[in-house]
């Protein structure tokens, strides 16, 4: 057994091209309050205390990321997918010298500029020595309805939660998780976060309530929403 304390480390993957946001670029680098929104998370996890070190997953031919990253405690991973389950996949691979299997590593995904080291430290201290993880997610409170060919229904709200990130769990855990979904024979893009590829070795992760701070911005109008959760954001790192 690794006697070895964990680390933690952030695993933010960015070789998406956001087509939803309908921007002439990749949305990662949309600004947001005057800064790409991808620094932002990247810088949250700079402020946090708690992490170890932080590695953006991009594609090879990115010609932003390099104006984006600050000049310490990041290390960019050109080994990006063409799917976001496939860029942390290669993003783990390329760290299998440098992390250890009982380290953490925190996935977030880099359109949600919202995350701080406040929520960082609640998802780390929550979750504790969780046998197989945690993540943060929002209960839901709006009545849930389903729309299948124009057939409307009421879906109990029982028990659900609204997903977000970042989704923790153990190195080796996270890499075998994401290998079984992977080769599975179901469709992979059932797989549509790191919780539900964990989910499906039969593990249940903790859910460690989050902030609506911590959006997802997908489309146009979510911009604005997310500038006015930020405008009291902590300055840029140099």
């Amino acid at each position: 057994m690794n006697s070895q304390a964990p680390r933690y480390f952030a695993l933010i993957p960015a070789a998406g091209v956001g087509a939803r946001m309908a921007a002439s670029g990749p949305k990662q680098y949309l600004k947001i309050g005057g800064k790409p929104m991808l620094r932002h998370a990247i810088d949250a996890f700079l402020f946090s205390d708690l992490i170890a070190h932080t590695y953006v997953v991009v594609s090879a031919d990115d010609p932003f990321i390099d104006s984006v990253v600050p000049s310490h405690g990041v290390t960019v991973l050109r080994c990006g997918g063409a799917t976001r389950m496939e860029s942390v996949r290669n993003g783990l691979a390329a760290l299998g010298g440098t992390l250890r299997d009982n380290d953490w590593v925190l996935v977030h995904d880099a359109a949600r500029p919202g995350i701080d080291d406040a929520l960082i430290e609640k998802l780390i201290t929550s979750t504790g020595e969780h046998p197989v993880g945690g993540l943060l997610a929002l209960p839901v409170v709006d009545t849930v309805k389903r729309s299948i060919a124009g057939e409307v229904g009421t879906v109990s709200r029982e028990g659900m939660w609204l997903a977000q990130t970042p989704q923790m769990f153990r190195y080796r855990l996270l890499r075998d998780a994401l290998a079984a979904a992977s080769d599975s024979a179901r469709d992979p893009r059932q797989v549509t976060d790191d919780a539900s590829a964990v989910e499906a070795l039969g593990l249940s992760p903790k859910l460690v309530e989050g902030h609506p701070r911590n959006m997802k911005v997908t489309m146009p109008g979510d911009v604005r929403l997310a500038e006015m959760y930020l405008a009291t954001a902590q300055p840029e790192l140099l």
